[in-house]
């Protein structure tokens, strides 16, 4: 739920900020939701490297994926990498889109891992799937807004 809180509060404080003070990039829901998207993908990327939550989601990767530490991993840089690629006005839309794909590819992982009582046990899959739909839509209105 953490990640879904800092979405929230950053997106609305950054929407204020720009409402406010400026600058005007900032006075649009898009841009501001790419600054709460981008730091919620920098803290649910902290867990791919930092102990213990890593272990847990290496134990999420389906058994017929290799190197579930090596994927965690690459996914965490990815999420990084999105981050980064939302703050930036030129590359934004390709971010969102990336991370859209990457949302979707990965979400087998959690239904397993909920159906198998495996690693990051925040909350029940319909819960997830509702969040995790949520995120999505945050991308898409950064994608097309």
């Amino acid at each position: 739920m953490a990640p879904l809180v800092v979405l929230t509060v950053i997106a609305a404080l950054a929407r204020l900020i720009g409402w406010l003070a400026g600058p005007e990039w900032l006075d649009s829901w898009p841009h501001a939701v790419a600054i709460g998207l981008a730091a919620m993908f920098v803290l649910t990327a902290s867990a791919h490297f930092l102990s213990p939550r890593r272990e847990a989601l290496v134990a999420m990767v389906p058994p017929k994926l290799p190197n579930p530490a090596a994927l965690v991993t690459l996914t965490g840089v990815l999420e990084l990498a999105g981050a980064a690629g939302l703050l930036i006005p030129a590359t934004s839309a390709i971010a969102a889109a990336a991370l859209i794909a990457m949302m979707v590819f990965m979400f087998p992982a959690n239904i397993r891992a909920a159906k198998a009582d495996l690693g990051i046990k925040t909350m029940p899959l319909p819960l997830r799937t509702v969040v995790q739909l949520i995120f999505i839509g945050a991308l898409a209105l950064v994608l097309f807004g």
